[in-house]
Parts: structure tokens; sequence; C-alpha cells
């Protein structure tokens, strides 16, 4: 237990490190989590204590899944229903797109350039078709994009992207069982449902009993998660359709959701962050630079090549495309993922699989990091009168949990 309390105690310090150093620098803390874990991990490394950070620990790894699934619902929740149905074609299109581009793109690169095997380069392309969820989120979070209707529709887009990658990963790699269709018809089952019950339970319970709110989610979560884990899929999948669901809930009472985001941010997404960072085997990189810069390269340009002629049909301002462009060539959430399934299943090799998570979190810091510095249209932030006026229309009785 003494060690367990040193350990979060380490990794807590990490996360307040981050935060000071994200607040000077004024980039995303989400970015500066993962380049602290990276260098966590070369430090510990250097001195021969690489389990010392605990990064496989089975309690570490439960709390960065959950920053992971609940930072997506989150993400799922902060979408308006209406703005989504007003830019269907462009969710749709951009979201497509972003995933087909790197998808192809980055399979025939590893196959016809790096040499890898066939199941190999599929799974490359998989894990870098991705848009990370989790980073897009929590840079519209910072700067206040996720209240326009220009941040809801990269998340909006960013959904469509994943859903893409996760339905990839399932045709290409998951057995289709049983398991599958059971997991399908519960989660239609629970989904449907869902608003319903959560109407019902804030009516009767919310003002009565402390965060009966916050606890039912979160079992709806955990709950949808192990059965996506044990038929095979991935847990943040349901979450994400889950925050969808309940959006017009959660947009009832924003002082709730300011406490769950508080939670989240505040406890847990530092271990999944920090934990992402600590993947990365910077002697692998070292050894083999050039295949870590073709598939970044590859990635990036099949991102930015494939997407910016066609977010331009939807955004004409040049700093708009480019933002939009870069957000959606990040990756982080599901690229970690797809790598993690194909090495624990024998799909890639061992240093396939640090080229890949180190390509992944690479492409999560540069594109936003190039976005933020070079391309932020600073002319749809929302003003400090604008945000103050959105707090007074969501300002009402906080119904407690």
């Amino acid at each position: 237990m003494e060690q367990l309390y040193i350990i979060a105690s380490l990794w807590l310090g990490l996360a307040i490190l981050s935060a000071i150093i994200a607040y000077h620098l004024r980039i995303s803390i989400a970015l500066v989590e993962i380049c602290v874990g990276v260098v966590a991990a070369a430090v510990a490394a250097y001195f021969g204590k690489a389990d010392a950070l605990g990064s496989n620990l089975e309690w570490l790894r439960f709390l960065a899944s959950s920053g992971a699934v609940v930072l997506t619902f989150l993400a799922g929740a902060e979408l308006d229903p209406d703005v989504i149905r007003m830019k269907l074609k462009e969710v749709s299109v951009i979201g497509l797109i972003g995933f087909f581009a790197p998808f192809f793109g980055c399979a025939a690169l590893a196959y016809y350039v790096l040499g890898w095997s066939s199941q190999a380069s599929w799974l490359s392309g998989v894990a870098l078709s991705t848009t990370s969820m989790a980073v897009v989120y929590a840079v519209m979070l910072e700067t206040g994009f996720n209240r326009t209707e220009f941040g809801k529709g990269i998340l909006g887009a960013c959904f469509i992207n994943d859903l893409g990658t996760v339905i990839a990963l399932g045709i290409l790699f998951a057995p289709f069982t049983y398991k599958t269709i059971i997991f399908v018809v519960a989660s239609i089952a629970v989904l449907t449902s869902l608003p319903y019950f959560s109407d019902w339970l804030t009516r009767v319970y919310a003002n009565r009993t402390a965060a009966i709110r916050t606890k039912w989610v979160m079992f709806i979560l955990f709950g949808l998660g192990a059965l996506a884990l044990w038929s095979g899929s991935e847990a943040v999948l349901p979450a994400y359709i889950a925050g969808m669901v309940l959006a017009g809930n959660a947009a009832r009472d924003v002082f709730w959701i300011r406490r769950l985001r508080t939670l989240t941010i505040g406890f847990l997404t530092p271990f999944y962050f920090i934990r992402a960072g600590t993947l990365v085997s910077l002697s692998a990189l070292i050894s083999a630079p050039l295949i870590f810069f073709m598939l970044l390269g590859g990635k990036v340009v099949s991102k930015i090549f494939g997407l910016y002629p066609f977010i331009g049909l939807f955004r004409q301002e040049r700093n708009e495309r480019w933002y939009y462009t870069l957000m959606m060539s990040t990756g982080l959430t599901f690229g970690t993922i797809s790598a993690l399934y194909g090495f624990s299943h024998g799909i890639v090799t061992q240093a396939q699989y640090s080229f890949l998570v180190a390509t992944v979190i690479a492409s999560a810091v540069i594109p936003t990091l190039v976005a933020g510095a070079a391309f932020l249209p600073r002319h749809l932030l929302p003003t400090a009168d604008e945000l103050r006026s959105i707090e007074l229309q969501d300002a009402g009785p906080s119904e407690e949990g």
C-alpha cells in the first residue's frame, strides 16, 4: 500500500509540473503531460529504473483508461445535437476523408516502403488513421471553442473519423462472434433508454441524494466498457455515444458537467496522458529514426492533402482551414489502443509497436502546437462577455448529482 501511494503522489506531482509548464508556455496541458511522460520515462530508463514509474501497474492502467473513457463521454456530451444535424454533411465528409486518406496512405507506406507484412501494414493504417478526441476536446475546452459551432463541428468530425477506425479494427482483426452481437444489442438497448432513465433519476433523486447522477453515469460507462472489452471492442466507443445521447440532459445543468469535468481533468486524465508519454521507447526511435519520421510524415501529410481541399468547401478563411486540418491530424486514444491491440495479438512486433505509438503521440503534439501557434482563428474565439452571457444563460437551480 505504501508503494501505491508513493507512485500515485509521483504521478500527481508530474501532473502539477505539467500544469505549471502549460501555464507559462500557454499550450495545451494535455500535450505537456504527454511530453512530461516521455521525459520521465527516459530519465527512469537512464538510471536503470524503468519500472519505477509503474506505468504497467493494473490500478494505474485502470485510472488511465477511466480518464480516457470519461473524457470521451464529456466530449460527446458537449456536442449540440442541433449543431450536428445542421452540420451533418460537413462532419460526415471531413470525418470520412480524415479516416480513409491516412488509412490507405499509411498502410501503403508500411507495406511498400518499410517492407512490413500485410497484416502489420493494415494495422499501421488503422492506428494512424485516428483523430485524437481526447486531445482535441482538451484543446477545445482550453480555447473556448467547445462553446462555438466551429469547435462543435471539429468534435463531430473527430467522432466520425474515430468511428471509422473502430469499425476498421473490428472488421480487419477482431473476430465477429456471438459476443459482438450481444454487445451491439445490449448497447443499443441501454443507450436508447439512457436519456429516459437519466431524466427520471435526476428529477426524483438529484436534489436528495449526493452525486447520484455522477454515480449513475459512471455505472453506465464502466458497465458498457466491460461489455465492450469482453466482446473484443474498446471501452471508449460506447462512452462517446453515451455522451452524445445525454447531450441534451447535460446541457440543462452546466454545473454538473463542470463538476464532472473537474474530477476528470483534475484527477483522471493526467494518468492517461502521462502514461501515453511513458510508452514511448526512445531507444527504439534513436536506433531507427528514419522509420519514425516516415510514419509521422505519412500520417500528417496524408491527413493534410486529404482534408485541406474538402475543409475548404466549408471553411473559406485560411486560418480556419489550417486549424481545422491540423486538429484533425492529431492522434492518441484510438491510435495507441489499435497499436496495443496489434502488439497484444502478435500482429506487429515490439519494435513496430514502439514506432506506431511514438508516431501517434508525436501526431498529438506537433500538429496541435503548430495549429495553436500559427493558425489559431482568434476571430472565432468567444469573448469574455460572450462567455459570461453563455454562463448566465446556463445558470439556474443547480441539481446536486
